[in-house]
């Protein structure tokens, strides 16, 4: 009986904390009247600052919809720290990369009113522990920018970090 109830209640716990990664997360507008994403889930994070461990890669679920044929797309970052330090956040090609990175089954070419989800695996590198507005955005072929959102992160040590 006991094994029963450890079951059960291991299965409520991992449907509990499916069903937390699962909530959107709070994110503002960009400024300039930039397309805002439909949704955004941030791993472990509902209302912001994130915590996000230096070091590490954070799992940002990005769900957009187009507004025009679109071949290829590339993730851009600007981090803003201490309120007045901006500065474009590089990303890895392979991150950058919108279209190889589109879930449940999408890919490019996107067609207009089309609605897709994004997963931004956004590196996390050896930064000083403060808190950083980070501003995601995502470019077509053309310049143009299909969506964008801001999000406050803070960067923590993780377990087992020496600095």
């Amino acid at each position: 009986m006991q094994a029963k109830a450890f079951i059960c209640i291991s299965l409520g716990l991992l449907a509990t904390v499916q069903a937390a990664s699962d909530l959107a997360t709070e994110v503002r507008r960009c400024s300039g009247n930039k397309p805002f994403p439909l949704e955004v889930r941030v791993g472990g994070c509902i209302t912001p600052p994130c915590n996000v461990v230096k070091g590490s890669t954070q799992l940002f679920e990005i769900d957009f919809a187009v507004d025009k044929y679109i071949t290829s797309m590339k993730a851009m970052v600007k981090a803003t720290t201490l309120g007045i330090i901006t500065v474009p956040y590089e990303l890895p090609p392979e991150v950058a990369a919108v279209c190889p990175n589109l879930m449940y089954g999408a890919y490019c070419p996107l067609y207009p009113t089309e609605d897709v989800t994004y997963l931004f695996s956004f590196p996390i590198g050896e930064y000083p522990e403060i808190g950083v507005k980070v501003e995601i955005y995502l470019v077509d072929q053309d310049g143009d920018t299909s969506t964008c959102f801001v999000c406050d992160i803070k960067v923590v040590k993780g377990n087992g970090s020496s600095s």
